[in-house]
């Protein structure tokens, strides 16, 4: 049965092409007797998010039929619904469920599984389980997964096969005394990283030998949460370094291409949210250089499938070192499609079949050499203002830049949906493409700026001035890249009289047009607009506002920005902030289809997105505005009682969780005297860990409100400090 309803002569007409096709490639490019293939006509997707829409759309295209699965949080998730075959697999971690998976595989009687990315993906015991029940497990060999998924191995097999390595402790002594000697040999900066997994999870920048030790119990705690395994090792860490990964693909016939490279210097806490290829201001020979010994790499763990070859490059001396292997599909695999034309799902399915590759690297390089160049945009639910911290909720509005074949969104998501605190807060990806860098560049500021996302806060904006920074426009790319344009990436925002206008207007046409039913004249009869019921009501009308960004602290208090509108005339509004001594007189509609309000002010126009998040029993709803001015999110001023039944405590004695959490580990108890920055509690969520510290120097606790284990809404109270005469300063 086939998950497009093809009819079984087309499917066969379509596969028979193909079989064709690909065998004469292979009569033209190999000698060796004819191989022994099969045909994956069923797959189980055992993965969830867009990685599971993206390989049920190519499945879909060549006629084989999908399988999807579940947990009960992703129950009316898009990709629960991509495929009509369907399973729960019940508890949020149950996509690990390796007994489940396999036995769901079975009853379905499909051939092969894919992994996609996370979770099982780089498991060698569920690639081994597979081959022992029979499916075809759409990545490498077991044996590559667990020589490449050891970052001490790899790099033994590296040095074995002239990859050059970062010098650094791999050793298997991991005694936190021996760790240390090893750094002091390498010297500071070193880096402490997980040997398994990826994804920054278990990975420390240490700066010094006095913080080493924290740093060392912070990276082994995440890589036990996060891969079941506290194996470090210690590595120099190079002061600016650029992220350069190679991808790669090999067949079972011995035959391994380098589809190009990719530049992911742009990341924050080690994950990466600008991807592009190929990598700006690369010398050419360099570049090559870089393939043949990512190739290398790959044939010398018998490599097969789709493979990423991680570099780190050193721009002070133009050196690169091997850093991993990741053995499987990467997130930012679309770039290298956009560049390369390629349908890389496509390739797994047909080397998973058997199947030599179907071009030779020249044919590869020639591709390469036509496409120009692509750049992908990760679009997080987070907050970059906070440290980047995750952000869960509702999507209450999407709108998504106009798609093209230059224009690429590859998401899991859709207005309505919940993104959800149980897994990781990705949201989509931008990928575009263009024949040059810098037009490349100018689509994806153009593509950023009609992408809107209200619920969750989002890194659009962040990405949006990170896209036109003067040093990433000239290619000077490195992984320190943010924290060295701070001031350029995190300006001082201010929210201006036009917004604060556009909010009370739509506020005011939002509370008036729920009190009548009567309909009244708009400035643009052609499109009279249905909100504008009560136009007739000019009582002047006071609203309060505070930035929803407002992060609290102690001894922290929000700007409370008050606006007066009163409608002079239906359509006509003279508007009072509290910046501005006149009133302006305004004219403003509405096109209620689109939520557009469209603001002649008395020097401009605004023609701006306007949502309002319906109110709840514990908050006001917000006002999202995607304006000429940029996104802002606006809340009114929360009522003291309020926030004393959630308990959250406004008091300059207090800590509170920036975001969702649960409670990892509690370093202090009452009665401790702690130092400015001292380690007090770690939280988790998403499963990225977050250490809370202590905001002044020789501050009393006074009690820890919360216990390892709970879970703490954002805003909550966590430790309570003794109040100290003239002595403590803001966090």
């Amino acid at each position: 049965m086939s998950h497009c309803r093809i009819p079984r002569s087309a499917a066969w007409r379509t596969k028979s092409a193909l079989r064709t096709s690909f065998n004469a490639q292979r009569r033209a490019t190999h000698t060796d007797h004819e191989p022994t293939t099969k045909s994956l006509d069923s797959i189980l997707i055992a993965n969830r998010g867009e990685i599971a829409i993206r390989v049920n759309r190519t499945a879909a295209k060549h006629g084989i039929r999908t399988t999807t699965l579940y947990t009960n949080p992703d129950a009316l998730s898009q990709h629960a619904h991509s495929s009509p075959f369907s399973f729960n697999l019940g508890a949020t971690a149950a996509y690990l469920d390796q007994d489940k998976i396999l036995a769901i595989a079975k009853e379905q009687e499909c051939k092969a599984i894919h992994p996609g990315y996370g979770f099982l993906s780089e498991n060698a015991e569920f690639a081994k389980r597979c081959a022992e029940a029979g499916v075809t497990f759409i990545g490498p060999p077991a044996s590559a997964i667990e020589d490449m998924g050891d970052k001490a191995r790899s790099k033994e097999i590296m040095n074995a096969a002239k990859v050059p390595c970062v010098p650094g402790y791999h050793g298997r002594d991991q005694a936190p005394e021996t760790l240390a000697q090893e750094a002091e040999k390498i010297g500071y900066p070193v880096l402490i990283k997980a040997v398994r997994g990826g994804g920054g999870k278990g990975m420390r920048i240490t700066k010094s030998a006095q913080e080493f030790s924290e740093m060392l119990e912070s990276a082994k705690s995440e890589a036990r949460n996060s891969f079941g395994n506290d194996e470090v090792l210690v590595e120099k860490y190079i002061t600016t370094p650029r992220h350069i990964e190679v991808q790669v693909f090999a067949d079972k016939h011995g035959n391994c291409v380098a589809l190009g490279e990719r530049d992911c210097s742009i990341q924050r806490r080690h994950q990466k949210i600008l991807e592009e290829s190929p990598a700006p201001n690369l010398d050419d020979t360099i570049r090559k250089d870089i393939w043949d010994k990512a190739r290398a790499a790959a044939l010398a763990v018998k490599y097969e499938g789709a493979g990423t070859v991680e570099f780190i490059f050193d721009n002070d001396t133009g050196e690169f070192f091997f850093m991993e292997m990741n053995t499987r599909l990467q997130v930012e695999h679309p770039v290298t499609e956009m560049v390369t034309g390629l349908d890389l799902v496509h390739w797994q399915i047909l080397v998973a079949e058997g199947k030599p590759l179907p071009l030779t690297q020249e044919q590869v390089e020639e591709r390469i050499a036509q496409r120009g160049h692509a750049i992908e945009a990760r679009i997080y639910a987070e907050n970059p203002d906070k440290g980047f911290i995750p952000d869960s909720g509702k999507l209450l509005h999407v709108r998504l830049p106009q798609g093209t074949a230059d224009v690429r969104i590859d998401s899991g998501f859709v207005e309505g949906d919940e993104v959800s605190s149980h897994y990781d807060p990705m949201i989509a990806k931008l990928i575009v493409r263009a024949e040059t860098r810098e037009d490349a560049l100018r689509k994806l500021a153009m593509a950023l700026q009609d992408y809107q996302v209200a619920g969750p806060v989002t890194n659009i904006d962040f990405l949006k001035r990170t896209c036109i920074s003067s040093d990433f426009v000239a290619g000077k790319v490195e992984t320190g890249y943010i924290e060295k344009h701070r001031d350029e990436l995190f300006p001082q925002s201010s929210i201006t009289s036009e917004v604060l206008a556009e909010a009370a207007i739509a506020s005011y046409l939002h509370s008036t047009g729920h009190e009548s039913k009567s309909t009244n004249p708009s400035l643009q009869p052609s499109s009279s607009p249905s909100w504008l019921n009560t136009s007739w009501d000019f009582q002047p009308r006071t609203f309060h506002f505070q930035s929803a960004d407002f992060e609290p602290g102690p001894g922290k208090t929000p700007d409370i920005y008050t606006v007066e509108v009163q409608q002079t005339s239906p359509g006509h509004f003279a508007v009072s902030t509290t910046s501005d001594s006149t009133p302006m007189n305004v004219s403003s509609t509405l096109d209620a289809a689109t939520n557009s309000l469209t603001t002649y002010f008395p020097h401009t126009r605004h023609t701006s997105r306007v949502v309002l998040a319906p109110s709840t029993t514990t908050s006001s709803g917000a006002i999202h505005l995607f304006t000429p001015d940029g996104s802002f999110r606006l809340v009114p001023p929360q009522p003291s009682w309020l926030a004393k039944a959630l308990g959250v405590r406004e008091k300059a004695n207090s800590l509170l969780s920036p975001m969702p959490a649960k409670i990892l580990r509690v370093l202090v108890k009452a009665g401790d005297t702690v130092s400015k920055d001292q380690p007090l509690l770690v939280i988790e969520s998403m499963k990225m860990e977050t250490v809370i510290r202590s905001p002044a120097e020789g501050v009393v606790v006074k009690r820890v409100i919360h216990n390892e284990g709970e879970v703490v809404g954002s805003g909550v109270e966590l430790v309570e400090f003794e109040e100290q005469q003239g002595k403590g300063e803001e966090a």
